[in-house]
């Protein structure tokens, strides 16, 4: 048995960038920033704050909730798993890239006004079934980590 599910609360890096491969099927990739608090140990040792960033990769319709209602700064819960792939840049060079490819989000951002003044909630928990994800098409412009 085995398993592979992550769970992440943090704040987005970038508003999400949204392709749609040629089947139709929308695909969000954006960073998602986690952060540990500083402390200071018994002995008087400070131990500084650690941010990590995360790669995330949302399919169908979470992509397009992402690319609606997601934005830099705001606050997400993402569950998903962990996916790790390598490809060869520019110059030849051999890259890796681990990412998270998104199952559930859920926006814990406050919701925001438009300029009509109406507000745009956040949208419950999205679900996408992950059996059925494609892998993600490599291309040159996907010489990232974000």
């Amino acid at each position: 048995m085995s398993l592979n599910k992550v769970q992440l609360i943090g704040n987005v890096g970038r508003d999400p960038e949204v392709r749609y491969l040629d089947s139709g099927v929308a695909v969000a990739t954006f960073p998602l920033a986690t952060t540990d608090r500083g402390y200071t140990l018994a002995n008087g040792t400070q131990v500084p704050e650690r941010t990590e960033w995360h790669n995330i990769v949302l399919w169908r319709g979470l992509a397009e909730v992402a690319e609606k209602y997601v934005r830099k700064g705001d606050k997400l819960y993402i569950e998903g798993k962990i996916r790790s792939r390598s490809y060869d840049d520019q110059n030849g060079v051999k890259r890796y890239v681990v990412e998270i490819f998104g199952d559930n989000m859920e926006m814990l951002t406050r919701a925001v006004q438009q300029p009509a003044g109406q507000p745009i909630a956040p949208q419950p928990a999205a679900t996408q079934p992950s059996a059925a994800q494609p892998q993600p098409a490599t291309s040159e412009s996907d010489d990232l980590p974000f």
